[in-house]
């Protein structure tokens, strides 16, 4: 059992299966955060929609065994539990179809959420989940109610509004992209590619963010505030596979964050988490926060 914090972050959005050749696993990036999140030691609570199906029973209880609350995770009567379907190729590289619709698409409003999301030290949200206007119009509400926005862009063709997208960094505190997420949105603004420290900047100003992080995979991160500009390298690891990799870094930072350290230690640790989840298995490996810990120490930015 985990040692919580008094600190709560709610994630909204998609949570899943990935269904891969071999078998299945847990999947969605705010359910990546928030699972992360909770290896912390941060009461994470994800606010999601799962169907009532087998897929969805077993989601369930995966994530009361993995110590987080389900009970802010509805259950749809009409639609079937979110799946991801992934294909394999000749190269090896995956091609994934996120099937629509399902449960998380309806995700409904409820008024039991105004004072979790109200006393909440950080509400996490991404793209994917608004692509239905049931689960958008319950974003919305939450956005307008909750004190520290984050929003991980995470843009996943074809469910892209850029119209949404503008809006919902106009009303981030902190945003979190990747460089060609960064590259995408200086276009929708009409603005030239020059150099990254300065599109980082401009972006940063343009929407009038606390903070801005880029993540750029085996090259680092970049993290901006109005008095920070820090470059991290990311840390050499054998690669398992990469997937939920910018979710932990997210986790990894958050989690500092909001405990009240430094940029500089919520960095390190952000790093230190992605590369110890490349070096696992899945986005949800378990693991520990004792064997992360170790590992953090023995692979010192």
């Amino acid at each position: 059992m985990i040692n919580k914090s008094t600190k709560t972050i709610v994630c909204f959005g998609e949570i899943l299966w990935d269904i891969f050749p071999k078998g299945r696993k847990i999947g969605g990036a705010p359910f990546n955060v928030a699972y992360n999140l909770n290896k912390m030691g941060i009461d994470a609570r994800m606010i999601s929609r799962v169907g009532n199906d087998d897929l969805g029973k077993e989601l369930l209880e995966k994530i009361s065994n993995a110590n987080i609350s389900v009970n802010e995770c509805q259950i749809d009567p009409n639609h079937d539990t979110g799946t991801v379907i992934a294909k394999i190729d000749e190269n090896n590289e995956a091609h994934y179809t996120i099937v629509e619709p399902v449960a998380w698409d309806f995700i409904e409003w409820k008024d039991e959420y105004v004072n979790l999301v109200k006393n909440t030290e950080a509400f996490v949200f991404g793209s994917l989940g608004t692509r239905n206007n049931i689960s958008k119009q319950t974003l919305q509400k939450l956005l307008d109610i909750a004190p520290y926005k984050v929003f991980d862009i995470n843009l996943r063709p074809p469910f892209i509004s850029q119209e949404d997208i503008v809006q919902f960094m106009k009303k981030s505190d902190l945003v979190k992209m990747n460089k060609s997420e960064l590259r995408q949105l200086l276009d929708w603004i009409g603005v030239e590619y020059v150099t990254e420290e300065k599109a980082v900047q401009y972006v940063r100003k343009y929407f009038n963010l606390e903070a801005i992080i880029i993540t750029k995979g085996s090259k680092g991160a970049v993290y901006h505030d109005k008095d920070n500009y820090i470059y991290a390298e990311a840390i050499k690891v054998a690669i398992r596979d990469t997937v939920g990799s910018g979710d932990s870094f997210l986790a990894g930072f958050l989690a500092k964050k909001v405990k009240g350290s430094s940029v500089n230690e919520s960095i390190e640790n952000a790093i230190s988490l992605g590369a110890f989840i490349t070096n696992s298995e899945g986005a949800c490996p378990d693991y520990s926060l004792e064997t992360f810990e170790k590992f953090k120490t023995s692979h010192k930015l």
